[in-house]
């Protein structure tokens, strides 16, 4: 891979520098330790919730099994853009080669191409345990489950590797700073030198069939499941139904309207502190906030949770509950 990718690139420009977070050389240090214990608390959110899932046969269900796709998902998300952060604010403006811009570009692209797949999917199974209960053990069974995660891990291959393709087969004639803290589509195509027709034609008709077909797809599950709701006789199945989708309206809401605004523009779009803000949000914020919205009110994730970390408790409640 890293081979094709050099050649792709006919022109003189062999590396690129990344500029990343602008930050005061005073609180350089300081925000660096933020955004280095941020990266590691989700490492660390993200790996406990993919053991629950693995390890408690009671989290062996459709929701917790897209759930913990994407927490793994997450730890890769933050491993291919945090690093360059952090290298950044460490050492400030640097080098980085052709061949590893190119890597990173297609493997960020995957895991954000594969993440509006699994939100979609999560959409779905919610719509189906709502909507259609008597159903549910049907049409979300493992092999379904399975299918569904396949085809968004193998979709977001594919339209990365048709994107970083187009990019990579651009010439850099210079000059090759990149206004960014990772090597992204729009800082990559401003400075490119020769036409990029074709690479803004696929990077919009990407963002149109991924990212706004993943969320019509979410739209209309949450429509429908808003519908299902607000027929519901009690008001206390109403809440337990709003419950168990509100945490993934909340990490749904947030990720599509800072990536819509960010992608789904075809021209070159000049790269500003804004943009690199609003890059934060959803390679940094969001992964180490999803663990904590999606658990924090559900009771299955905290009994397994306690009872693993007091094992010899959590199996004495359930020799009392089988007893009683």
């Amino acid at each position: 891979m890293g081979r094709a990718l050099s050649l792709g690139n006919v022109s003189g420009v062999q590396e690129f520098i990344l500029l990343g977070l602008s930050a005061r050389q005073g609180v350089r240090v300081a925000v660096f330790a933020v955004f280095l214990t941020l990266y590691l608390l989700t490492l660390l959110e993200n790996a406990l919730i993919v053991f629950l899932v693995c390890s408690h046969a009671e989290l062996h269900k459709p929701m917790y099994f897209f759930l913990g796709n994407l927490s793994c998902l997450e730890m890769c998300y933050v491993s291919v853009t945090m690093p360059s952060l952090l290298v950044g604010l460490w050492m400030g403006p640097y080098h980085v080669p052709f061949t590893a811009c190119m890597t990173q570009l297609f493997f960020f692209i995957v895991l954000i191409c594969t993440e509006c797949a699994l939100l979609a999917s999560m959409a779905c199974d919610r719509y189906v345990a709502i909507c259609r209960p008597l159903h549910y053990p049907l049409l979300m069974r493992p092999q379904v489950c399975r299918g569904l995660a396949g085809t968004s891990w193998l979709g977001g291959l594919l339209v990365s590797a048709v994107k970083t393709a187009c990019i990579a087969s651009l010439s850099y004639c210079g000059p090759n700073v990149v206004n960014h803290f990772f090597c992204d589509v729009s800082p990559l195509l401003n400075l490119s030198c020769t036409h990029v027709a074709l690479p803004e034609l696929v990077d919009f008709l990407s963002a149109i069939g991924i990212f706004c077909g993943t969320l019509l797809v979410a739209l209309a599950s949450y429509s429908a499941i808003g519908v299902t709701v607000l027929r519901m006789p009690s008001a206390a199945a109403r809440r337990k139904a709003f419950s168990t989708c509100a945490s993934h309206l909340v990490v749904v809401g947030i990720f599509y309207s800072v990536v819509l605004f960010m992608y789904s523009r075809p021209s070159r779009v000049e790269s500003t502190d804004l943009h690199k803000v609003l890059s934060v949000v959803y390679t940094v914020v969001t992964p180490a906030c999803s663990p904590v919205v999606y658990c924090l009110r559900n009771r299955e994730v905290h009994a397994a949770l306690r009872r693993a970390l007091h094992p010899r408790k959590g199996s004495s409640a359930i020799t009392d509950i089988s007893r009683s």
